[in-house]
């Protein structure tokens, strides 16, 4: 079977709110190939399944800040702040959402998390040794400022000190 939902797709409409990758019950619903009010129905019948760290409303601000990150027209004038589910409210979809393409665009969106959660953690890998890297670099940095500088008083021409001659009495 070919691929339901490329990846890119999913992965272009996971945003981090809050502190958490999030994706938006519009997104998820063309997603699941549902009508928007048909997946918040379903959640709503079941709400003591998403609690607020599952699945959350987006307040004013946030919705203003997410609409002028994304740049698109396409939001139209919708009535009612977005609901917003994390990875776990998103797991938990499959269990509200049972269609075979819900489980499948399910098991898509989960395949993207854990894409991400890779990506992020060797995103964070490499900054640690980055940072090393520019530790050891200053280290070096200094010992070489070092040499130089031994180098620099072992080339200056030492300053000619007169010695006194025996027998030579200046009058």
């Amino acid at each position: 079977m070919g691929e339901l939902v490329p990846e890119e797709v999913i992965e272009r409409k996971i945003f981090m709110i809050r502190g958490h990758k999030v994706m938006l019950d519009r997104d998820l619903a063309e997603l699941y190939g549902v009508e928007t009010k048909v997946l918040i129905q379903a959640v709503k019948r079941n709400v003591k399944r998403f609690p607020e760290d599952f699945m959350f409303q987006l307040i004013e601000d946030e919705f203003d800040n997410l609409r002028s990150q994304i740049v698109t027209s396409s939001w139209g004038g919708t009535r009612y702040l977005p609901y917003i589910f994390t990875e776990q409210g998103v797991a938990m979809l499959s269990s509200v959402l049972n269609s075979e393409r819900a489980i499948q665009v399910n098991i898509a969106i989960m395949r993207a998390f854990v894409k991400l959660k890779q990506i992020l953690s060797m995103n964070k890998e490499l900054a640690y040794k980055l940072t090393e890297l520019e530790h050891k670099i200053e280290k070096h940095d200094e010992d070489i400022q070092a040499i130089f500088e031994a180098i620099r008083r072992l080339m200056a021409p030492s300053p000619i000190k007169s010695k006194p001659q025996i027998g030579f009495k200046p009058e």
